[in-house]
């Protein structure tokens, strides 16, 4: 592929150090957009502004990118139905009433646990953990960026740690292409090896009862805390504050279950959802018609999980919770069906400076593949390196590419390739050499402002975007550099 040298790296660190900068995300993602195209055509500011519109058009042009924007918007729908019902107020006082959470560090442990237990897809396990967590947090006096914190760190890593999902089956999918006969041994053997992933989770649960936070997320809770405002002043959360303030109606019982019920359904449905995709997939690839049992036999769980569509599961999944929420409260009869659709249309809306950075973030992202900014990144290790520092080396620059260009699995799709020939040739543990790969894009995933996960954490906890990465920022990197002196000590162990 060709690439733009090092100029392919200064669209993406433009906009990411604009954005931190000025706190200006919108701005900054198109000014590395425009940017990245101005370069595509041959310096043409003009020309560039032209095809900085067409990408962000053609943004739609992949079903799984309207797909992601779609259901977020309509994660919108579904917080202002349970909103309107008393669902969420219900749900936060018959917590507070059995006593279940009594104060942050067992609220801090309840998000956690929901995050480690749910492992099979990373979106899904965000908006679980930011709709049960988020009026609890605001409850009890504990700020949106911590909550941000939690739900994001505890995303990417743990589905990592337990791929018995898309991320597991994308993964095997790219050692298979690399002749590697058992992809599946070689990714549970890097399981224990993914030293980021693992410290990131220990990291979440000790800094929830350890009194210490980095300084941006200790003013953070000290403005809940002493001010009592969950958002700074400048704030611009991902979600519309009219959306989380939509009032429940008078006189109706507040039901913990009209909450409840709509979320359990959604993350239910999911896997189903993804199975039902992969069998779909697999049999338009194989030009044959397969029934569930006879895509199992031949492509076993994984392989059918690794056709799904994770996209399309988790739309199919959000939809079917806004349906099961509008059939509960006609039958309550305390919602019309007009105030209903109203709603859905409302919590939609709600969400409209998501879709916009969500938007701006693909088309960023789609900017970095025609620069070829991973594929440049990737290159520079096709050069002679000490066999002991390779697992370090691949960590850090997977965490460079995803971190430049936003996605972890397009990390993963470029390094794989690189890495596993790497280790090969010059005898280095393959588990170690994937588990930096693994590591490298999850760490490089979190620090991004243009990631989709980071940009669904904030979502999920009505946080403002860039006070999520900075406040972010220092854990990661503290996870990062223990991982990092794991790497070192396991290449020099293991060569």
């Amino acid at each position: 592929m060709d690439t733009y040298g090092w100029l392919s790296l200064l669209p993406p660190l433009i906009a990411i150090g604009l954005a931190i900068k000025t706190r200006q995300v919108y701005f900054s993602l198109g000014a590395g957009i425009w940017l990245g195209w101005t370069i595509l055509s041959n310096w043409n500011p003009l020309l560039g502004a032209a095809n900085m519109l067409e990408s962000i058009v053609r943004v739609f042009e992949d079903p799984g990118n309207t797909q992601v924007i779609l259901f977020s918007a309509m994660v919108g729908s579904l917080i202002a139905l349970t909103q309107r019902s008393g669902g969420i107020d219900g749900f936060v006082d018959y917590i507070l009433h059995k006593k279940w959470i009594t104060g942050k560090k067992s609220a801090g442990l309840l998000a956690w646990i929901l995050g480690v237990i749910i492992f099979i897809e990373s979106s899904i396990k965000i908006l679980i953990v930011g709709s049960i967590s988020r009026p609890l947090y605001d409850k009890l006096g504990i700020s949106r960026e911590k909550l941000a914190y939690i739900a994001d760190s505890t995303s990417a890593p743990v589905c990592m740690l337990i791929p018995l999902n898309a991320w597991g089956a994308f993964t095997i999918g790219l050692l298979t292409t690399q002749g590697i006969p058992n992809a599946t041994k070689v990714l549970i053997q890097s399981i224990p090896l993914n030293f980021y992933s693992i410290v990131a989770v220990i990291m979440v649960f000790i800094f929830i009862f350890v009194p210490f936070d980095f300084r941006k997320m200790r003013l953070a809770e000290k403005r809940v805390r002493e001010e009592g405002k969950i958002l700074p002043d400048n704030a611009t959360p991902m979600m519309d504050e009219n959306l989380t303030g939509i009032k429940p109606i008078e006189g109706v019982k507040k039901l913990a279950r009209n909450m409840i019920i709509p979320i359990v359904v959604m993350s239910l449905f999911m896997p189903f959802a993804l199975l039902i995709t992969g069998v779909r997939n697999l049999s338009a690839s194989t030009g044959v018609s397969l029934g569930f049992s006879e895509a199992l036999r031949e492509a076993g769980l994984l392989g059918v999980i690794a056709q799904g569509s994770g996209a399309t599961a988790v739309f199919w999944s959000v939809t079917l919770a806004i349906a099961v929420a509008g059939v509960m409260y006609r039958a309550q009869k305390m919602i019309s069906g007009k105030e209903i659709f109203e709603l859905v249309l409302k919590g939609a809306g709600g969400m409209i400076s998501l879709a916009l950075l969500m938007m701006l973030a693909f088309s960023l992202g789609a900017t970095c593949r025609e620069l070829g900014t991973g594929a440049f990144v990737a290159q520079g290790l096709s050069g002679s390196l000490p066999a002991a520092l390779v697992p370090l080396i691949v960590f850090l620059s997977a965490a460079f590419i995803a971190f430049s260009t936003g996605t972890s699995f397009g990390t993963f799709a470029l390094m794989i390739p690189l890495a596993v020939p790497l280790a090969l040739n010059l005898d280095v543990s393959l588990p170690l050499v994937v588990s930096g790969v693994l590591g490298g894009g999850v760490f490089g995933d979190h620090c991004s402002p243009i990631s989709d996960t980071t940009i669904v954490a904030s979502m999920a906890s009505a946080c403002d975007h860039i006070d999520h990465v900075s406040t972010q920022i220092p854990y990661a990197l503290l996870s990062a550099g223990i991982a990092s002196v794991f790497y070192i000590i396991a290449g020099l162990l293991t060569t």
